[in-house]
């Protein structure tokens, strides 16, 4: 990022807008259970012939295109619910449109939250595997306070340097 920085002299101060220029697609499967949500609902009370909407069902066909058309998959989530399953459930819906996909070969989860009381969404990645989700072979629960963590993380990914050789995806063009 900062060789982006300052090949374009230009500062980035949105993640939003960083992923837009290198058509990196966002999903939000559970917009609408939010403060933003509401606002949306009142955008279109006020504005009956031209509003903003989100088609929740679109994006979850489109991540799954994402999840057939990719040679091999993985899983980085940070938290639970609906997103920690929105993408996991990418590998049951392939399947049901009678497509031939591989489970996601690995996965990291960073949660505080236990299965235990119904929180981490109720499970853990090895029960994702037996729905035929996650392969458990490279499956790591981290249970830990996402802002403590995340940081190093990302920093020891990016001092790696493995994304240097890596082809760019261009997922946000997938039905173009």
């Amino acid at each position: 990022m900062g060789k982006y920085l300052k090949k374009n002299s230009k500062k980035k101060d949105s993640l939003i807008e960083t992923a837009y220029d290198h058509n990196v697609p966002i999903f939000c499967p559970a917009f609408t259970d939010s403060s933003a949500g509401f606002g949306l609902v009142i955008h279109q009370e006020k504005n009956p012939e031209k509003h903003m909407t989100i088609d929740s069902i679109r994006e979850f066909r489109e991540l799954t295109e994402i999840k057939i058309q990719s040679k091999g998959s993985g899983l980085f989530m940070i938290g639970g619910g609906v997103p920690k399953n929105f993408v996991q459930d990418t590998v049951i819906c392939a399947e049901l449109l009678g497509k031939e996909v591989e489970m996601h070969k690995y996965a990291v989860q960073i949660t505080v939250a236990d299965s235990r009381d119904g929180a981490c969404s109720s499970s853990t990645l090895k029960e994702a595997s037996s729905w035929g989700k996650v392969d458990i072979t490279k499956e790591q629960m981290v249970f830990a306070e996402a802002t403590s963590v995340l940081p190093l993380i990302a920093s020891d990914a990016y001092h790696r340097g493995d994304w240097k050789n890596r082809t760019r995806k261009n997922f946000s063009k997938i039905f173009k």
